[in-house]
């Protein structure tokens, strides 16, 4: 029908159906008066954030996760024409300043044929591990997959021939646990134009970094989101040279492809969680999501002469340290050029796996602290070089939580009984989780304290856990 005719309905009325119109057109009126610029950053704002949340579920829940340096850097281990180089060992190029045509030669002795991608893995899930991350390419620029965009990889210019990140996918695919890579965006020491090798190549301002970029890093990273499966994320690191638009097309990159993967502090813009300095615990409680990237002694890739290795009991206090603070643990291992994973690497994550399958409900999904004096604090008397108070940890006891339970880890064994103070709700039960039946362990409250009695003696060698269940409708504190 045309014109200004109106139908009336049977069974209404003229005035209910003006009367309705104008609710309609009042309606709409108020929609239409916020600006539509508004409308769409309220809309797209809003899906931002729900899409970060989602991004970060998993790994909110994972807590510990597996390093691996691999590289050519493995060959030499520390030592370059019979000289020992100091620093760790994946740095040996640029602190020998070797030039790239010799360095390159490590890759036709690069065959590491004792590699297998289930024997890692499994190690992974033995330690108690949710997630792994291994270079695809470092700083010395040797990308450790079946790259077309240089020939200066595994598969091309070595006699081994494969492709050990197609077979840890594939490995880390049948055992669940996910997969993600370290890529070197900025410091590259094969490129001219790469950042880092000043010895070769000249000042890193004189470089055309752009073209580095286009050429190589970018490309690369769009393979490593597109041949392996999902991706849970992509670990950046030293981002020198990162602009907030060079940085914008790596992000650009990840959400096109892969928008569920996770992008580390390290990149050169806010990442999705924020990565501490390496083997940089805080000394508090932190409000937002991040990760600690840590080593098992001193060196991250391998190193034939660094032997000191950190023993399982501190390994078990890091890790409850970081995941109290609100923090995941990222622990790497550094390969032999053979591809073997040191022994006394394997044997104390192994322990602390042993561990975790105990007081495992105490760190995954765990949130951090709602004490905190626990921690330590701020010496009144010691000052640092730059004058600043020396903060003093304490190392007795941390608390993990979950919604209505406290899980208080002690470290050092208060004796026969423990008081937790700031305890403002009531406890329904306590036990400690290594006794397999939870057995009810003796509770009394005093004003906001809670005494729980313990055993004697201590039921773990490292860490014992008392878990305190509140009652029905309490908070944690």
């Amino acid at each position: 029908m045309g014109g200004n005719s109106m139908v009336i309905m049977p069974g209404k009325s003229k005035h209910g159906v003006l009367l309705a119109l104008l609710v309609l057109l009042l309606s709409a009126a108020t929609v239409l008066s916020r600006p539509p610029a508004a409308q769409e950053r309220g809309t797209a704002s809003e899906s931002a954030e729900r899409a970060a949340r989602m991004r970060m579920r998993w790994f909110r829940e994972a807590k510990f996760g597996l390093f691996i340096h691999w590289g050519l850097y493995a060959i030499p281990a520390g030592e370059w024409k019979g000289q020992p180089v100091a620093g760790i060992g994946e740095w040996i190029m640029n602190r020998a300043k070797i030039p790239v045509k010799e360095y390159e030669q490590l890759a036709a002795q690069f065959n590491p044929v004792k590699f297998n991608a289930d024997e890692w893995v499994q190690l992974a899930v033995d330690a108690g591990m949710k997630y792994i991350v291994i270079t695809s390419k470092h700083h010395d620029g040797f990308a450790m997959y079946a790259s077309k965009v240089s020939p200066y990889n595994i598969v091309d210019a070595t006699p081994f021939k494969r492709d050990p990140l197609k077979e840890l996918a594939a490995a880390c695919a049948r055992r669940k646990i996910r997969l993600g890579f370290y890529y070197s965006q900025a410091q590259d020491w094969h490129e001219p134009n790469g950042a880092g090798n000043t010895w070769d190549f000249g000042p890193d301002d004189k470089k055309d970094f752009d073209q580095y970029l286009r050429d190589k890093a970018e490309p690369q990273v769009r393979e490593l989101l597109s041949n392996y499966g999902p991706v849970c994320l992509i670990w950046f690191d030293t981002p020198r040279m990162m602009t907030a638009e060079r940085s914008q097309r790596f992000i650009d990159l990840l959400r096109q492809l892969q928008p569920a993967s996770l992008i580390d502090g390290r990149l050169g813009s806010a990442g999705d969680y924020r990565s501490m300095g390496d083997n940089r615990i805080p000394l508090t409680v932190l409000k937002e999501d991040w990760e600690v990237p840590a080593t098992l002694n001193h060196t991250w890739g391998f190193k034939k002469d660094d032997t000191d290795w950190k023993p399982p009991s501190e390994l078990v206090f890091k890790l409850v340290d970081i995941v109290s603070k609100g923090g995941n643990y990222l622990l790497n291992v550094g390969p032999t050029a053979e591809g073997i994973i040191p022994q006394a690497s394997q044997d104390n994550l192994r322990e602390v796996g042993r561990w975790l399958k105990v007081n495992g409900e105490s760190i995954y999904g765990a949130g951090a602290t709602p004490f905190g004096d626990e921690l330590g604090a701020y010496s009144d008397t010691e000052k640092d070089k730059d004058g600043k108070p020396v903060f003093k940890a304490r190392e007795d006891w941390r608390c993990t939580t979950r919604p209505g339970k406290l899980y208080v880890h002690l470290f050092k064994w208060p004796g026969e009984a423990f008081e937790l103070r700031g305890v403002k709700e009531a406890v329904a039960r306590a036990y400690l989780l290594a006794d397999p039946s939870h057995r009810n362990l003796a509770v009394r409250k005093d004003g906001d304290s809670v005494i729980v009695t313990l055993p004697a003696k201590a039921p773990a060698e490292y860490d014992s856990v008392l878990c305190l269940e509140m009652k029905a409708g309490s908070k944690d504190r």
